[in-house]
């Protein structure tokens, strides 16, 4: 297995090579505005890095979101684009679960990303701890699904609970569980871990379907006034 990992639902452009055992090559910029300019470059850096060539990838998995409609579509365009050049699968996986995973966290917990509008994505999860005398990784279940709220109307949900991800950083004293120590934002390194392990242990992954969870930001303005030639 040689599995090419890409992210672009948060501000971090995100990509990685995994082999089915380790991460190969990771590149992290964050950069809320040029996901489209950083995307490609950030690709051929970790394929140089882990002396491969694309066509050495055998598998593709995309951060599926939550996420802002622009950045999203821009990693999974660029994942079904290698998907059919290639000819191999394209899995999506959801990107709170990537954070999730990169955590390290046990017991309860919440991952909360910035949703812009004064709004954060999150959800619930729950881990525990990797079997003893197993090199896998812990399991993680997402207790609930994906959702996109302002942060005071949640409040009651997540305070105390321990908490990971930008949105969390940023409303901080609405998740006053914050784990500062844990990644603010998206690894694609750890998304792959979560896709390798999935894969290997026979799971099917979600199609690479955008979690967009509202409507993009530009709208085709109401009632505005048709003008037609005479």
């Amino acid at each position: 297995m040689l599995l090419l990992a890409l992210d672009t639902a948060t501000p971090a452009v995100t990509v990685a090579l995994h082999d089915g055992t380790r991460v190969l090559a990771e590149s992290r910029q964050v950069d809320a505005r040029r996901h489209g300019e950083l995307l490609l470059p950030a690709v051929d850096r970790v394929l140089a890095e882990a002396g491969r060539k694309l066509d050495d990838v055998s598998d593709i998995v995309a951060g599926v979101g939550p996420g802002p409609y622009t950045g999203l579509r821009v990693g999974l365009v660029t994942a079904a684009t290698f998907g059919a050049v290639l000819g191999v699968p394209v899995h999506g996986l959801c990107s709170l679960d990537g954070l999730a995973h990169a955590s390290g966290l046990t017991g309860t917990f919440v991952v909360a990303t910035d949703a812009r509008r004064k709004e954060v994505y999150w959800a619930r999860y729950e881990a525990g701890s990797a079997a003893s005398g197993s090199a896998g990784p812990r399991r993680i279940t997402r207790l609930t699904e994906p959702a996109v709220d302002r942060p005071a109307d949640i409040a009651d949900q997540v305070a105390g609970v321990p908490a990971v991800g930008a949105g969390a950083v940023l409303y901080d004293t609405v998740f006053t569980g914050l784990r500062r120590e844990a990644p603010e934002h998206q690894s694609a390194g750890a998304l792959a871990a979560l896709a390798a392990a999935k894969l290997a242990a026979g799971e099917e992954l979600p199609a690479p379907q955008p979690m967009y969870l509202r409507r993009p930001d530009a709208q085709v303005p109401a009632n505005y006034k048709v003008v037609t030639p005479r």
